[in-house]
């Protein structure tokens, strides 16, 4: 993705990017979530630590790793994500209680979702968290009484059983995958501006000084695989 900004907009990130930097040391975790419960601890002694993953150089499996994911239910008519926001959220805090791992940027859609998750040093197990959110989330909403379909030998198939992984190579490469998912609710026509769109960690961005609130402008893909 190519992100198109005004001279001040790139003066802005780059003021930003440049506090970013000089907080790496004293900043090894952030958590990015439209919920502010939904975020570890140290959350206040992490600003402008947002940047810290995108200087290391990070490949399949490795411990610590950084990655893109995308999640998506079976049914793509399915609007289950956005209408049970609630204990999705509560299925991503559970699971990062026993499994932690960062937040870096993420937004839930009606039939699937996007993140850049960080995973804590000597922890290559991405696997693990994603069948437990899945489960959890799941079980939550079949207890609300939703109707959960199930394949032939019993297993629920609310979720398609596999997830789109990309490991995220360099600085650029991580701003790219953001971006991308900043701009998803546009890009599927389910909001007009970026700002629109509730279920996002733009607000944080936004909130935190990282990006400008009219962002999104002129944002085109180019031939990088999401996993849509």
């Amino acid at each position: 993705m190519v992100t198109e900004l005004s001279h001040g907009a790139m003066r802005s990130a780059t003021r930003c990017f440049n506090r970013a930097l000089r907080a790496l040391r004293r900043s090894p975790r952030w958590c990015f979530a439209h919920d502010s419960s939904d975020c570890s601890p140290d959350r206040a002694q992490a600003k402008s630590g947002i940047y810290l993953i995108m200087v290391r150089f990070r490949r399949n499996f490795l411990a610590g790793g950084t990655y893109f994911f995308t999640a998506t239910l079976a049914d793509r008519r399915s609007k289950a994500l956005v209408e049970r926001i609630d204990p999705l959220r509560a299925a991503f805090r559970d699971v990062r209680l026993t499994h932690p791992f960062t937040i870096d940027a993420i937004v839930i859609l009606p039939d699937h979702l996007h993140i850049v998750m960080t995973l804590p040093k000597d922890d290559a197990d991405y696997s693990t968290r994603w069948r437990l959110i899945k489960r959890r989330f799941t079980s939550a909403v079949a207890k609300e009484g939703m109707p959960i379909p199930r394949h032939s030998n019993g297993e629920a198939a609310l979720w398609q059983r596999r997830f789109w992984e990309h490991t995220i190579r360099d600085d650029k490469d991580f701003a790219r995958h953001v971006d991308y998912i900043h701009f998803n609710p546009v890009k599927h026509g389910l909001a007009i501006r970026v700002r629109d769109w509730s279920y996002s960690s733009f607000h944080r961005y936004v909130q935190d000084g990282l990006l400008p609130e009219h962002w999104g402008g002129n944002v085109r893909t180019d031939r990088t695989e999401f996993g849509e």
